[in-house]
Formats: C-alpha cells, structure tokens, sequence
C-alpha cells in the first residue's frame, strides 16, 4: 500500500481504490488515468506543487482536462507570486515521485487547495501515491484529511 492509502485506512474514510496499468509513455499521467478507467476527465484530478515567491510549497490540487491557474492559486494563498515547484523539491517534501503525488499522506504537511470545481461531484478521483493507483473519495473527505480550501485554481 502506500501512505496515502493507509491514512485513508487509518482515519476510516470512505474511499475505493481503483488500478490501471500505467504505460510508462503516456503523455499525462491524469489523462492517462481518466481513460484507462473510463472515467469523466473533469472527475479526475491532478496533484501539482507550486512555490511561492518566499519558497513554502503549497499543493494545488485540479482537474486533469485543464491547468492550474498560479495567479488564482498565489490569491488563494494570500501570496503574492507562485510558480511551479522544482520538481526534486515536490518529490522531497511529498515522498512520491512524480506522476503519482497525492495529496493525502505527504511527508511534510503543505498548504492545500483544491478546485472549487470538485465540489460539483459525489466522488472524485486523485492519486493514491503511485503511478496506475487512484483514489475515489468524496472531495470534502480529502479537504478534511489534507486542511485543504476550496478555490477557483483551475483552468479549462
């Protein structure tokens, strides 16, 4: 298992876990993930880090069909910049390589967002810590888990 699964386990909340064999060559690991499981691509989110301009690394977490909008996501966070993490730094302080970053079960305990946009589902899918591994949960559950807020940071 991995640490996102058992602190969904450890804190009993409702969740599934879905797996998909991962094609090492597909160009985006959501997208990849929403069609291997046949799911809504607007259901399915991505785990991004970002920093901003005072370094502190602030998880964004958004649809895979869209973008994350820094300038919304600085707003939210009530900083004044913020640009994509360096990606050893996002590995290091989550514990997950890339591609397979969730937001649950971080190493270090970072500043959370999630797209508003989540709220609109029953459940939503994100990564649960490993590439070809995702997570269904409702979003409020992952906002509990994770202290997450709710904000406009995504583009379509």
């Amino acid at each position: 298992m991995t640490p996102a699964i058992d602190l969904l386990k450890k804190h009993k909340a409702a969740h599934r876990v879905h797996s998909y064999s991962h094609d090492p060559k597909a160009a985006s690991y959501g997208l990849e993930a929403a069609e291997k499981l046949d799911l809504e691509p607007l259901r399915v989110f991505k785990t991004l880090l970002a920093a901003s301009e005072k370094g502190e690394l602030l998880v964004a977490v958004v649809p895979v069909a869209g973008s994350l909008d820094l300038k919304a996501l600085a707003q939210a966070a009530g900083v004044k910049k913020a640009d994509m993490a360096d990606p050893a730094a996002a590995q290091r302080a989550t514990g997950y390589l890339l591609g397979g970053i969730s937001p649950l079960g971080q190493k270090k305990r970072l500043r959370t967002y999630i797209d508003a946009s989540a709220q609109q589902y029953p459940t939503i899918f994100v990564s649960a810590g490993r590439r070809g591994l995702e997570v269904e949960l409702a979003a409020e559950v992952l906002a509990q888990l994770t202290q997450a807020g709710f904000a406009v940071i995504g583009r379509q």
